[in-house]
C-alpha cells in the first residue's frame, strides 16, 4: 500500500497548481481529444479538460479497475464507445460520484499498474491534459497496491455505530427512508421516448420526491431520502443512512430494464439468499455490478457477518417485511395500477440487507416495457402509484401495530 499512497500524494502535488490558480466553474471534458488506447503491452489514458483540476487515482481489484477522481467535471459529449480505442481496457463509466466530485472508472482486461501520471496545464489557455500510463503487473503485484485510500477531502464520513432502538410511540409518525435507485456515475436503465431520453436515476429521484410529499401530507409518516440530488450512493451506504436516521421502513425505488422474461407491471422484491427466479437473480447481480462499475471497494465485505444479518432478518424482521411487501402490492392494485403476474419476488439485493428494518425494493415498472415506460413518464400515473404505496403503508402499519400488541401480551 506504500506505493499507492506515495503516488496519491504525488498526484495532489501535481494538481496543486490548479488550486493555486483559483480555477472557477466546472471543468469540461474535451471529448474529441480524450482517448484510452493500448500502448506497447499496457495502456495509456489521455483526457483533455477545459481547465486543470485536483485529482487522484487508485486501483481496485475483483475485477481489476483504475479509478480516477476529479474536482467536478462536466462529461457532456463523451461516450464510452468513443473513449475506448483499445482492447486492454474493456469498459468505462463516468459521472458525479459525490457532490462536487466526479469519477471515471476503467475496467482492465488484466492487472496493470500505474507507471506514470501527470496533469499538464497550458499557462496561456488554462486548458489541461491528464496523461496516465499503465504497464502490465502480476495478479500479486496488483492486489498488493489495490484499495481506496481514505481521505476526508474526498470520502463520505464513515457510518457511525447505531445503538439499539427502544419501543417507539405508536402514535408517532413512522420514519420512511426512501431510496431513489442509482445516481451520479450510475445512471441505471435508459430508454428513448418521444418526450425525451428517460434515465432511471432521474425518474426515481422525481418519483421519490412525489411519494415523499404524499407520505408527509398524510400525517402518518416522516420521510428521509438516501440522496436528494444526482450523486452516487453505494449500496452499503444506503443501508447505513437508514440506520443512522433510525428509519422504521426502507423502500428502494427502481424502474430497471430486464431481458429475462417479459417483465412488466409493478413488482416488489424482498431479501433472500436464493432468488425466487432467474430474472430476479440477474436483476440483483446487475445492481451489485453497478456498485462495482462505480468504483466501490468491496474487498472488505465480510461474508460471515452478512450471513448473520440474513439469519437475524429471517427470525424477526423478515415476516414484517413480507407483510409490508404484500400490503404495498395490494395498495397499488387497489389504485388500478398494472401489477406483474408474479408481483412478490425475492433475491439477494445488497440494499435490502438490513437486519432490523423492514426493507423492500419496489420496481414501479420496467423501462424495458413499452407500456410501463408510457406510464412512468405520466405524472398522473405516478401520483396514483404514490397513493397506492401510501395506502399500503397505512394498512401495513395498522396490521404491524396489532401484531406487536399481541406479542407484548
Amino acid at each position: 500500500m506504500g506505493r499507492l499512497f506515495k503516488l496519491t500524494a504525488l498526484i495532489w502535488m501535481l494538481a496543486a497548481g490548479a488550486w493555486a490558480q483559483g480555477f472557477s466553474g466546472l471543468a469540461r471534458i474535451d471529448a474529441d481529444t480524450s482517448r484510452v488506447t493500448d500502448a506497447w503491452q499496457g495502456a495509456e489514458v489521455s483526457l483533455g479538460l477545459s481547465q486543470g483540476v485536483p485529482f487522484r487515482l487508485f486501483t481496485l481489484d475483483g475485477p481489476p479497475r483504475l479509478v480516477l477522481d476529479f474536482q467536478e467535471v462536466d462529461w457532456t459529449g463523451l461516450t464510452p464507445e468513443a473513449l475506448l480505442q483499445g482492447e486492454l481496457i474493456t469498459a468505462a463509466q463516468f459521472g458525479t460520484y459525490v457532490p462536487g466530485w466526479s469519477r471515471l472508472v476503467l475496467e482492465l482486461a488484466a492487472p496493470m499498474k500505474v507507471a506514470q501520471a501527470a496533469m499538464k496545464v497550458d499557462q496561456v489557455t488554462a486548458s489541461a491534459r491528464l496523461m496516465v500510463s499503465l504497464e502490465p503487473a502480476t495478479a500479486g503485484e496488483f492486489a498488493a497496491t489495490a484499495g481506496a485510500p481514505k481521505d476526508p477531502r474526498w470520502d463520505l464520513p464513515a457510518p457511525e455505530v447505531v445503538q439499539g432502538r427502544g419501543e417507539r410511540d405508536e402514535n408517532a409518525p413512522l420514519l420512511v427512508m426512501l431510496d431513489p435507485g442509482h445516481g451520479g456515475i450510475d445512471p441505471g436503465a435508459e430508454r428513448d421516448h418521444h418526450s425525451g431520453h428517460v434515465v432511471e436515476k432521474h425518474l426515481m429521484l422525481q418519483f421519490a420526491r412525489e411519494l415523499g410529499e404524499v407520505l408527509i401530507r398524510s400525517g402518518q409518516f416522516t420521510v428521509q431520502m438516501t440522496r436528494d440530488d444526482d450523486y452516487f450512493v453505494s449500496l452499503e451506504r444506503r443501508i447505513a443512512l437508514a440506520h443512522q436516521a433510525g428509519a422504521d421502513v426502507f423502500i428502494s425505488l427502481h424502474a430497471d430494464t430486464i431481458s429475462e422474461g417479459r417483465a412488466h407491471g409493478s413488482t416488489v422484491y424482498t431479501l433472500s439468499k436464493e432468488a425466487s427466479d432467474v430474472a430476479s437473480e440477474k436483476l440483483a447481480e446487475r445492481h451489485l455490478r453497478g456498485d462495482l462499475l462505480s468504483g466501490t471497494d468491496l474487498s472488505e465485505a465480510d461474508d460471515r457477518v452478512t450471513s448473520v444479518m440474513l439469519d437475524l432478518a429471517r427470525q424477526e424482521t423478515q415476516p414484517r417485511t413480507n407483510a409490508l411487501a404484500a400490503a404495498i402490492i395490494d395498495g397499488l392494485r387497489a389504485q388500478g395500477q398494472p401489477i406483474n403476474n408474479r408481483p412478490l419476488r425475492s433475491a439477494g439485493f445488497s440494499v435490502l440487507k438490513s437486519a432490523d428494518i423492514p426493507s423492500v425494493l419496489v420496481e414501479i415498472g420496467f423501462l424495458s416495457s413499452k407500456r410501463d415506460l408510457e406510464n412512468l413518464v405520466d405524472p398522473e400515473w405516478r401520483a396514483k402509484a404514490a397513493r397506492g404505496i401510501l395506502n399500503g403503508l397505512i394498512a401495513w402499519r395498522i396490521e404491524d401495530d396489532a401484531r406487536r400488541a399481541l406479542v407484548r401480551q
